[in-house]
């Protein structure tokens, strides 16, 4: 099925809804290089997805029909290689203000990508780009959102929630879409006009624990740390010890305290 109902210029305007898929991003991949041009925009949303991924090869479980599971084709030929973390700051920030707009409390992003409400998980999302010599031909925006899930297997009732858990009614899937296509458009043309001292601000104002004491996990040790920013890489910049140091992505870990 495919529609152009919303109001943007370009998110979205292509949308293809399908009953069941491996993975949304697998799907999109596979369409951008068996066809022609693919629009840029185009969204592919599925009720049911059975082999969703997180980063790094993370399992993506899903509830069919109740949450959302998405892949955005962008193609940010624009941006140089050494700012292609302001991608994920873009995206991040789009869901995040997209979910705010539905909640009484702001939404979080855990470094570098995770979608957070009151130190639960409520989503996340996975950024495959192409490349072309230098150059980003495509990415492929994969997001998982926890939209109507009532309840959570064993162990993950501490550490995700939803919309529905928050708010304690349901929430019209392709609403939340509509919001989250907006707000994409938005920072994305942001990412565009090279406006990257904004995005960088605005991450940071929504980054989990920045600018406060937090416990984390390396190689099995338990340390304390301050975050004090991200690089133009996407490293972690944190005060440890009075000390400056930096993190790869899932090189440490994040102990939640209530």
């Amino acid at each position: 099925m495919q529609n152009n109902t919303f109001s943007t210029l370009f998110v979205g305007q292509n949308f293809i809804k399908l009953k069941e898929v491996d993975s949304t991003n697998n799907y999109l991949k596979n369409l951008a290089s068996n066809s022609e041009p693919l629009p840029e925009g185009t969204v592919i949303m599925a009720d049911h997805q059975f082999a969703g991924r997180g980063q790094q090869e993370s399992v993506w479980q899903t509830v069919p029909g109740e949450n959302i599971s998405a892949s955005i084709y962008l193609k940010p030929s624009f941006l140089p290689l050494n700012k292609q973390f302001f991608l994920n700051m873009a995206v991040s920030l789009a869901v995040a203000e997209a979910l705010s707009s539905f909640l009484p409390h702001p939404v979080k992003v855990k470094w570098p990508n995770d979608i957070y409400y009151n130190r639960k998980k409520l989503g996340g999302i996975l950024i495959e780009n192409t490349l072309t010599g230098s150059t980003i031909k495509s990415a492929v925006v994969g997001i998982g959102l926890n939209i109507n899930q009532e309840e959570f297997t064993n162990d993950l009732a501490e550490k995700a929630t939803s919309l529905y858990q928050i708010l304690h009614k349901q929430v019209d899937l392709e609403l939340v879409m509509a919001k989250i296509f907006v707000y994409m458009e938005k920072y994305y043309l942001n990412l565009k006009s090279e406006r990257y001292s904004i995005l960088q601000k605005s991450y940071l104002n929504r980054l989990l624990n920045f600018n406060t004491v937090a416990t984390y996990l390396q190689n099995g040790q338990v340390f304390e740390g301050i975050i004090k920013g991200v690089e133009d890489s996407g490293l972690l910049i944190m005060e440890v010890d009075q000390e400056t140091t930096t993190f790869n992505f899932k090189e440490i870990e994040y102990i939640h305290t209530k």
